[in-house]
């Protein structure tokens, strides 16, 4: 039987077009994906909508299936994440290098060792961060269509626009560095299949590829979003995070983390008046600088995260509030992930300004050289 395929442009379809559905669980992984490729040869088609209007009638569904496979990379890093914080608490290897901590066993926990704990705070700052930034657009898109005025729709939709490469791209970044983290905290285990660690890596590794690959992404954003509406979108951006961490700055707590965020959104800013300066000269230059400039929008969004997480676990324990081993946990990883990962958004920057002359220089055949 012959399919019959609905098409969004002229009807058109070459005669060996096709429609890959997610070939890539044929070699790496995804089993579980009733996904396939399909052949449409000598297949009949008709036109849907408005003719050349189909690329933007498919991005209102692209855009919230980003955000969706975003969830995904969170989603899949936060299940390693778990397993390897309980793998690290049952399994005893080695002695804490300030001595044994418990001298009745053999071997202390994995946990005593600072590169497992490097590992797992930073898979913790960055899973807890990503996941109040996922939480924080949903709502946004709900203000998009039901905020009361439509200064306040315009305000969310202008944000949520801004942030979905950022969740999609930098989030499944991070879903992926997590899950390869967890992997390595299990040591040789992490590659045996029956401890189920490989799987989280080969499923996160699909999530940068979903719905745009991540270097498109980090393209939508520099090359659409930035520039759109008169920059309106990161403007207001710029703005959120400016006030709420000069607001943050007169609460002893939260002084120092809301100063090095200041420090990396002046980053972010510079990043972006450098594109305006050289972007429009030489457009390799943009693209050059699209990818970790995505990276360094998406370490400051984290931190504006973490800076209102801060926050609200500060007044809570100021309140006496429950749990409090939860919110004191909180105010450590936020204190981490200033020292420790707010500190990339000045390389990002360099890395941004180092433009994309080298980059561009090499023919093609010149990366075979000897």
């Amino acid at each position: 039987m012959v399919p019959k395929v609905l098409v969004n442009d002229d009807g058109s379809l070459g005669k060996r077009n096709a429609v890959s559905c997610g070939s890539i669980e044929h070699k790496m992984g995804i089993h579980a994906n009733a996904t396939c490729v399909m052949n449409y040869d000598g297949a009949t088609g008709w036109l849907v909508g408005e003719e050349m209007k189909g690329l933007a009638a498919m991005f209102i569904m692209m855009n919230a299936a980003r955000l969706g496979v975003g969830l995904q990379g969170l989603a899949v890093g936060e299940t390693a994440f778990q397993n390897a914080v309980q793998y690290a608490q049952d399994r005893r290897q080695g002695r804490a290098l300030t001595g044994p901590k418990d001298p009745n066993e053999k071997a202390d926990p994995l946990f005593v060792h600072p590169d497992v704990r490097r590992m797992l705070m930073d898979s913790k700052a960055r899973i807890e961060g990503l996941r109040a930034l996922c939480l924080w657009a949903a709502l946004l898109v709900d203000l998009e269509h039901g905020a009361e005025s439509e200064e306040e729709r315009q305000a969310a939709a202008d944000l949520v626009g801004l942030l979905t490469p950022v969740i999609k791209g930098y989030g499944t970044d991070i879903g992926y560095k997590v899950a390869t983290d967890a992997q390595q905290v299990y040591g040789g285990h992490g590659y045996i299949v029956e401890w189920g660690m490989e799987q989280y890596v080969r499923d996160a590794r699909i999530s940068m590829i979903y719905e745009g690959t991540n270097g498109v992404q980090a393209m939508d954003l520099v090359g659409r979003k930035l520039a759109q509406n008169g920059g309106r979108a990161v403007q207001a951006f710029f703005k959120l995070v400016g006030d709420e961490a000069a607001a943050a700055k007169d609460d002893e707590q939260l002084a120092d983390f809301a100063g090095k965020l200041e420090k990396a959104l002046g980053e972010l800013q510079a990043a972006t008046m450098w594109f305006m300066a050289n972007g429009m000269q030489n457009p390799d230059q943009v693209g050059a600088g699209a990818y970790p400039y995505m990276h360094l929008m998406g370490i400051v969004a984290l931190g504006l995260m973490w800076l209102r997480m801060a926050k609200a676990a500060s007044a809570a324990l100021a309140a006496d509030g429950e749990d409090k081993a939860f919110l004191e946990a909180k105010l450590v990883t936020a204190r981490y992930f200033a020292d420790r990962l707010m500190p990339e958004a000045g390389a990002l920057r360099r890395q941004i300004e180092g433009g994309g002359e080298a980059m561009m220089a090499l023919a093609p055949e010149q990366f075979v050289a000897a």
